[in-house]
C-alpha cells in the first residue's frame, strides 16, 4: 500500500521560512489533486493549499502571499514553501493525494513558530 511521508517541519522564529515535502513510497496514478492541511491543538483540520491536475492552485486566505505549493510530477512529490511564518502557523501539517477513487493522507510533520 502506498504511503505518504512528510518532511521538513521544525522549529522556527517568526518571520522565518520552512519547506515541507511529501513523498509517496510507491507509484500513484491518476492523481486529481494534492494538498496540504494543518491542525492546531484544539482546532479542526483545515486546508492550507491545494494544487490540481491542471496546475491551478488554491490557498487559504491566512497563508496567501506567504506560502507556495508546488509538485514534482515525475516523482509524485509535493512541496510547501512557507515564508514569513507566524506563531499562528504552528500546527501539525499533513499532505493528501486524491484520485477518483482514493484519498491518501500522510502522518504529519510538526511546524512550531515561536518567539
Amino acid at each position: 500500500q502506498v504511503q505518504l511521508v512528510e518532511s521538513g517541519g521544525g522549529l522556527v522564529q517568526p518571520g522565518g521560512s520552512l519547506r515541507l515535502s511529501c513523498a509517496a513510497s510507491g507509484s500513484i496514478f491518476s492523481i486529481n489533486a494534492m494538498g496540504w492541511y494543518r491542525q492546531a491543538p484544539g482546532k479542526q483540520r483545515e486546508l492550507v493549499a491545494s494544487i490540481f491536475i491542471g496546475g491551478s492552485t488554491n490557498y487559504a486566505d491566512s497563508v496567501k502571499d506567504r506560502f507556495t505549493i508546488s509538485r514534482d510530477n515525475d516523482k509524485n512529490t509535493l512541496h510547501l514553501q512557507m515564508n514569513s511564518l507566524k506563531p499562528e502557523d504552528t500546527a501539525l501539517y499533513y499532505c493528501r493525494f486524491e484520485g477518483r477513487d482514493y484519498s491518501i493522507w500522510g502522518q504529519g510533520t510538526q511546524v512550531t513558530v515561536f518567539s
